[in-house]
């Protein structure tokens, strides 16, 4: 004899929902739920199956809770994943142009995918993270311009539509932003430098909204290879520089008597 079949519970399929939105990242890790009420109205469920679920979804590290009640979105790949890595490049400086060469690997299969897979909206988000880089691109400030950057990057990420390319890199992506690789500022600062990364990122742009997936994956590539070899020209005049103050500063340790 079978078991007779039975609904499913309304606190699992309200989890399996919201854990769906978070996986494919129309949640994005650090967002703050609606109020419990109010997110209950909009599922047009009841306030305790709403709170079982959220608690479900707790338990399992996809959500956590803070001061005053709030829900928020936790990152799938935590301090346990990056701090070891921020360790690493603190250590050893070199192995941010090995962080370069991953990115461009995973640079140029995102935006190879996007061209292929992003929808509509997709492209809309990258034109507008586009745009936003171009605005900024007029400002002497080069902040909103390398925060616009990896904005249009992660939206590449999210058209290529790869759950686990997305996760990896937007991690990645907030490390970059709290300049752990390397400073952003200090290759905006050089406007030829910042000229080039528009053009660039709009060579980019230009192959995901034809569809063009070589072109888009080639655009990316060379990007990140201009990216690795700027930073390498930089440390290089930045030693040099350094070189040339000892030699001024030798004067407070060296005596003028012979």
């Amino acid at each position: 004899m079978t078991d007779p079949i039975r609904p499913a519970k309304l606190a699992d399929a309200i989890a399996e929902r919201l854990e769906q939105l978070i996986l494919e990242g129309s949640l994005r890790p650090g967002e703050r739920l609606l109020p419990e009420r109010e997110l209950a109205q909009r599922f047009d469920v009841s306030r305790p199956s709403l709170r079982e679920a959220l608690e479900k979804l707790e338990n399992r590290g996809l959500l956590v809770s803070g001061r005053g009640g709030a829900t928020h979105v936790a990152p799938l790949l935590d301090e346990s994943f990056t701090a070891p890595l921020s360790n690493v490049v603190l250590t050893n400086p070199d192995a941010t142009y090995d962080y370069l060469e991953f990115r461009g690997l995973a640079e140029s299969s995102a935006a190879y995918l996007a061209a292929l897979r992003g929808t509509e909206i997709d492209r809309e988000l990258i034109q507008g993270c586009f745009e936003a880089m171009e605005a900024a691109h007029q400002k002497d400030d080069p902040t909103d311009e390398a925060n616009a950057d990896a904005d249009f990057h992660l939206a590449i990420y999210e058209a290529s539509h790869n759950l686990f390319m997305l996760h990896v890199m937007r991690s990645l992506s907030d490390m970059l932003r709290k300049d752990v690789f390397y400073n952003r500022a200090n290759l905006y600062l050089r406007r030829n430098v910042r000229d080039l990364l528009l053009a660039q990122h709009r060579a980019i742009r230009d192959g995901i909204m034809a569809g063009d997936a070589e072109a888009a994956r080639q655009a990316a590539r060379e990007h990140m290879a201009f990216t690795s070899g700027a930073l390498k020209e930089i440390a290089k005049a930045d030693a040099r520089l350094e070189v040339s103050l000892n030699r001024i500063a030798r004067h407070d340790i060296v005596s003028a008597s012979r």
